[in-house]
Protein backbone atom coordinates (compact mmCIF):
# COMPACT_ATOMS: atom_id res chain seq x y z
CA UNK A 1 0.00 0.00 0.00
CA UNK A 2 1.74 3.04 -1.17
CA UNK A 3 0.69 6.40 0.90
CA UNK A 4 0.80 9.01 -1.86
CA UNK A 5 0.13 12.27 0.36
CA UNK A 6 2.17 11.86 3.79
CA UNK A 7 -0.69 13.20 6.57
CA UNK A 8 -0.02 13.86 10.42
CA UNK A 9 -1.36 10.32 10.72
CA UNK A 10 -2.40 7.44 8.72
CA UNK A 11 -5.46 4.97 11.11
CA UNK A 12 -5.07 1.76 11.18
CA UNK A 13 -7.73 1.23 13.60
CA UNK A 14 -9.83 3.82 15.70
CA UNK A 15 -12.71 0.73 16.71
CA UNK A 16 -15.38 3.26 15.19
CA UNK A 17 -16.61 0.26 12.91
CA UNK A 18 -16.74 -3.32 13.19
CA UNK A 19 -14.66 -4.40 16.91
CA UNK A 20 -13.24 -7.09 14.64
CA UNK A 21 -12.22 -5.29 11.41
CA UNK A 22 -9.43 -2.33 11.58
CA UNK A 23 -9.88 0.52 9.33
CA UNK A 24 -7.42 -0.81 6.65
CA UNK A 25 -10.07 -3.45 5.88
CA UNK A 26 -8.67 -6.62 7.71
CA UNK A 27 -9.66 -8.67 10.63
CA UNK A 28 -7.71 -8.37 14.09
CA UNK A 29 -6.78 -12.20 15.29
CA UNK A 30 -5.95 -14.17 18.39
CA UNK A 31 -2.50 -15.70 18.00
CA UNK A 32 -0.99 -18.00 20.95
CA UNK A 33 2.00 -19.96 21.54
CA UNK A 34 0.26 -22.69 20.81
CA UNK A 35 0.89 -22.21 17.57
CA UNK A 36 4.00 -23.98 18.28
CA UNK A 37 3.05 -26.17 21.06
CA UNK A 38 3.10 -23.56 23.71
CA UNK A 39 0.52 -23.42 26.88
CA UNK A 40 -0.40 -20.02 26.85
CA UNK A 41 -4.25 -18.80 27.01
CA UNK A 42 -5.54 -15.98 25.69
CA UNK A 43 -9.34 -14.19 23.94
CA UNK A 44 -9.54 -11.12 21.99
CA UNK A 45 -12.68 -9.74 22.30
CA UNK A 46 -14.84 -6.27 21.68
CA UNK A 47 -14.96 -4.56 24.88
CA UNK A 48 -15.75 -1.15 26.72
CA UNK A 49 -13.99 -0.01 29.11
CA UNK A 50 -14.39 3.46 30.70
CA UNK A 51 -17.08 4.43 28.17
CA UNK A 52 -14.46 3.72 24.65
CA UNK A 53 -14.82 1.43 22.55
CA UNK A 54 -11.82 -1.28 22.19
CA UNK A 55 -10.76 -4.57 21.80
CA UNK A 56 -9.37 -6.30 24.72
CA UNK A 57 -7.16 -8.98 24.95
CA UNK A 58 -7.01 -11.10 28.11
CA UNK A 59 -5.05 -13.99 29.24
CA UNK A 60 -2.66 -16.52 31.39
CA UNK A 61 0.79 -16.03 29.81
CA UNK A 62 2.88 -19.16 29.91
CA UNK A 63 6.69 -19.85 29.32
CA UNK A 64 5.89 -23.61 30.36
CA UNK A 65 6.70 -25.99 27.37
CA UNK A 66 8.90 -23.32 25.14
CA UNK A 67 5.92 -20.72 25.43
CA UNK A 68 5.08 -17.20 26.13
CA UNK A 69 3.17 -15.30 24.32
CA UNK A 70 -0.93 -14.09 23.24
CA UNK A 71 -1.19 -11.80 20.22
CA UNK A 72 -3.76 -9.65 18.61
CA UNK A 73 -2.20 -9.88 15.08
CA UNK A 74 -3.42 -7.72 11.97
CA UNK A 75 -2.25 -8.48 8.83
CA UNK A 76 -1.39 -5.19 6.82
CA UNK A 77 -3.30 -4.85 3.34
CA UNK A 78 -1.13 -4.01 0.33
CA UNK A 79 0.86 -5.76 -2.54
CA UNK A 80 3.55 -4.29 -2.50
CA UNK A 81 3.86 -3.76 1.66
CA UNK A 82 2.85 -1.17 2.99
CA UNK A 83 5.29 2.05 3.04
CA UNK A 84 5.20 3.96 6.20
CA UNK A 85 8.30 5.65 5.56
CA UNK A 86 6.37 9.62 5.91
CA UNK A 87 5.45 8.76 9.29
CA UNK A 88 8.06 8.49 12.62
CA UNK A 89 6.25 5.70 14.13
CA UNK A 90 3.26 3.55 15.81
CA UNK A 91 0.96 5.11 18.45
CA UNK A 92 -1.64 3.48 20.55
CA UNK A 93 -4.30 4.21 22.74
CA UNK A 94 -4.59 2.01 25.11
CA UNK A 95 -5.82 0.93 28.93
CA UNK A 96 -4.25 -2.12 30.90
CA UNK A 97 -3.05 -3.86 34.21
CA UNK A 98 0.29 -2.20 34.82
CA UNK A 99 2.08 -4.75 32.63
CA UNK A 100 4.85 -4.56 29.92
CA UNK A 101 3.33 -5.22 26.18
CA UNK A 102 5.52 -5.26 23.42
CA UNK A 103 4.35 -4.03 19.81
CA UNK A 104 5.78 -6.32 16.92
CA UNK A 105 6.68 -5.48 13.28
CA UNK A 106 7.27 -7.87 10.55
CA UNK A 107 8.14 -6.79 7.60
CA UNK A 108 8.57 -8.54 4.02
CA UNK A 109 12.39 -9.33 4.67
CA UNK A 110 11.33 -11.58 7.42
CA UNK A 111 10.78 -14.93 6.58
CA UNK A 112 10.56 -16.88 9.86
CA UNK A 113 7.20 -16.85 11.81
CA UNK A 114 9.57 -15.71 15.34
CA UNK A 115 11.23 -12.93 13.16
CA UNK A 116 10.50 -9.56 14.20
CA UNK A 117 10.71 -5.67 15.19
CA UNK A 118 10.00 -5.28 18.60
CA UNK A 119 9.02 -2.29 21.09
CA UNK A 120 7.82 -2.68 25.15
CA UNK A 121 5.23 -0.10 26.56
CA UNK A 122 3.76 0.11 30.00
CA UNK A 123 -0.45 -0.05 29.68
CA UNK A 124 -1.28 1.96 32.61
CA UNK A 125 -4.88 1.38 34.33
CA UNK A 126 -5.98 4.92 33.09
CA UNK A 127 -6.13 5.31 29.10
CA UNK A 128 -3.31 6.78 27.83
CA UNK A 129 -1.56 7.24 24.32
CA UNK A 130 2.09 5.69 23.61
CA UNK A 131 4.16 6.86 20.84
CA UNK A 132 7.10 4.41 19.61
CA UNK A 133 9.52 5.67 17.11
CA UNK A 134 10.51 2.88 14.24
CA UNK A 135 13.81 4.16 16.17
CA UNK A 136 13.03 2.21 19.07
CA UNK A 137 11.82 -1.10 17.37
CA UNK A 138 14.63 -3.75 17.94
CA UNK A 139 15.42 -6.63 15.55
CA UNK A 140 14.35 -9.93 16.81
CA UNK A 141 16.25 -13.06 15.56
CA UNK A 142 17.40 -10.93 12.50
CA UNK A 143 20.51 -9.02 11.08
CA UNK A 144 18.21 -6.69 9.63
CA UNK A 145 17.14 -3.48 10.20
CA UNK A 146 13.64 -2.57 10.16
CA UNK A 147 12.47 -0.95 6.74
CA UNK A 148 9.70 1.01 7.50
CA UNK A 149 8.92 1.05 3.43
CA UNK A 150 8.32 -2.98 4.12
CA UNK A 151 5.93 -3.36 6.69
CA UNK A 152 3.57 -6.49 6.51
CA UNK A 153 2.12 -7.49 9.91
CA UNK A 154 1.18 -5.68 13.31
CA UNK A 155 0.69 -7.09 16.53
CA UNK A 156 0.45 -5.90 20.28
CA UNK A 157 1.81 -8.96 22.52
CA UNK A 158 1.56 -10.01 25.85
CA UNK A 159 5.18 -12.31 25.75
CA UNK A 160 7.75 -13.61 27.89
CA UNK A 161 6.98 -13.99 31.34
CA UNK A 162 4.21 -15.58 33.48
CA UNK A 163 1.66 -13.44 33.78
CA UNK A 164 -1.86 -12.32 33.51
CA UNK A 165 -2.53 -10.30 30.60
CA UNK A 166 -5.18 -7.08 30.45
CA UNK A 167 -4.88 -4.49 27.82
CA UNK A 168 -7.12 -2.59 26.08
CA UNK A 169 -6.40 -0.94 22.83
CA UNK A 170 -8.39 2.02 21.53
CA UNK A 171 -7.00 2.93 18.45
CA UNK A 172 -3.70 2.26 16.39
CA UNK A 173 -1.96 4.45 13.85
CA UNK A 174 1.25 5.78 12.60
CA UNK A 175 1.94 9.15 12.99
CA UNK A 176 4.12 11.61 11.52
CA UNK A 177 5.13 14.16 14.57
CA UNK A 178 6.46 13.10 18.08
CA UNK A 179 4.14 12.63 20.87
CA UNK A 180 3.74 13.74 24.54
CA UNK A 181 3.91 10.34 26.12
CA UNK A 182 6.69 8.24 24.78
CA UNK A 183 6.09 4.93 26.80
Amino acid sequence: MALSTPATELVIDDLTGDPATANLGRTWRLVTDGVMGGVSRGRLSPAEREGRNCLRLQGKVSTANNGGFIQMALELPGNPPVDATPYTGVAITVSGNGETYNVHLRTSDLWMPWQSYRASFVARPEWHTVHLPFTDFEPYRTGQALRADRLRRLGIVAIGRDFEADLCVARVWFYAEPGPDKR
